[in-house]
């Protein structure tokens, strides 16, 4: 355990700063989104998301102090136990919980709300750092392979069927983490390659437009190598599964997703193809956005804020807020301060020599990219609303606790990397 004193010296302040400009950030442009100008609400009242957000960041303060005042060797010893504990949250969740906008996420006990699948992603960082930093860990072996997949993919399917699939997706960057230990980038391109695929079946009007190109595309690649055999078989064999990927596009669009997801991923490739509908939300949240210009509207003054236009403007949406009132320099504001902070989790995840700090470190840079890539890009149109928050700036107090918890572990593990090393 750090004593009080040098955990002053030895945890990362940078971090812990740009943590805290984000969070004062994020609450004073939720104060912004919920703002009446007829109201004589204070702040801090409880009666309105600013409010409880402010109690929701004096609960994420203490959990922070009491993360890093715990032994380091903790996370490392109970991580397995901590993801057995979120999955039976999971499950229960699934049995008990009352169904919002077609979901079942939420637990209440009381007057609390909690979202076990927020704090399921750190207890699936600690259990795949935890498999990973194994002695005996090897990459290409099929049991721990087999392993990894168990570790992140039972919590995804979990959350998939209680209809969540933006959270669902988040789970996926593991996969990404596991290349900085020296996975093949081939899962990668085949993962990107599947995408393209689906989309491309989405978009072309005429399946001769896919067919035509891909057959010429595989006869011209079995000609130039014709001598050898193998290869031959093996672009030929590709060939057929991309083909066959391409053909089973349409019944996995409409058999495996549910009519609302239909119509976002057709409303991200057509916006105007229902603009009173789907594509409502992210046409408002555009013009909101565009409406900002250079420098915004100024703080409070927001018209499409004021009068409602977008949805979940203190949750999901928050960003259109930033660009309203505070235009383009606001928002660069926003994106420096995230990107600063991705970068120094990067390089702190970098410096460590135990294997379990360095992949939960990744897995941390991961995660909170992922939630803000996803997030600004869907308010701008370029992905489809999946409804994930953007990282101590939205509305939620599950959301910022278990980012909190997310990022303080690890700072506790880089402050005691020295301590670690002694031993």
């Amino acid at each position: 355990m750090i004593r009080s004193g040098e955990l002053v010296n030895k945890v990362d302040w940078l971090t812990i700063s740009l943590y805290g400009l984000l969070v004062l950030f994020g609450v004073i442009n939720i104060y912004a989104a919920v703002y009446d100008v007829d109201s004589t609400t204070s702040f801090f009242s409880f009666s309105h998301n600013a409010g409880k957000q402010m109690a929701f960041i004096g609960i994420a303060i203490i959990v922070a102090i009491l993360i890093l005042t715990l032994d380091y060797k903790i996370y490392d010893t109970l991580a397995y136990p901590i993801w057995g504990v979120f999955i039976f949250f999971l499950i229960i969740v699934m049995i008990f919980a009352r169904e919002v906008n077609g979901a079942k996420s939420w637990l209440e006990i009381g007057p609390f709300r909690f979202q076990p699948s927020e704090f399921t992603k750190f207890a699936t960082a600690l259990a795949v750092a935890k498999y990973v930093g194994r002695p005996n860990f090897r990459i290409g072996k099929g049991r721990d392979a087999l392993m990894l997949i168990l570790l992140f993919g039972i919590p995804t399917i979990l959350i998939i069927a209680q209809g969540d699939m933006g959270t669902a997706m988040v789970f996926s960057v593991f996969i990404l983490v596991l290349f900085r230990e020296g996975m093949s980038p081939i899962l990668l391109i085949f993962g990107v390659a599947s995408a393209a695929i689906f989309l491309l079946a989405l978009m072309l009007p005429n399946d001769m437009y896919f067919w035509g190109p891909t057959i010429a595309i595989t006869a011209l690649t079995i000609y130039f190598n014709r001598k050898s055999i193998k290869r031959m078989v093996l672009i030929l064999f590709i060939g057929i599964i991309v083909i066959g990927m391409y053909q089973s596009v349409g019944y996995a669009f409409d058999n495996l997703l549910k009519p609302h997801q239909q119509n976002r991923i057709l409303v991200l490739l057509n916006p105007n193809s229902d603009p009173l509908g789907a594509g409502w939300n992210v046409t408002q949240s555009k013009i909101a956005i565009g409406s900002g210009g250079l420098t915004g509207k100024g703080y409070l003054k927001g018209t499409q804020t004021k009068f409602d236009f977008v949805p979940e403007q203190s949750t999901d949406f928050i960003f259109c807020t930033i660009g309203e009132e505070q235009g383009w320099v606001g928002s660069m504001i926003l994106i420096v301060l995230f990107t600063a902070l991705l970068l120094r989790i990067t390089q702190i995840a970098e410096r460590q020599k135990w294997r379990f700090a360095r992949v939960y470190g990744y897995s941390v840079a991961t995660i909170l990219f992922f939630h803000f890539a996803v997030n600004i890009g869907m308010t701008i149109g370029l992905f489809p609303v999946i409804g994930i928050p953007l990282p101590f700036f939205s509305y939620g107090g599950s959301s910022l606790i278990s980012f909190t918890i997310l990022v303080f572990i690890l700072l506790s593990l880089d402050a005691s990397r020295m301590q670690r090393l002694a031993h």
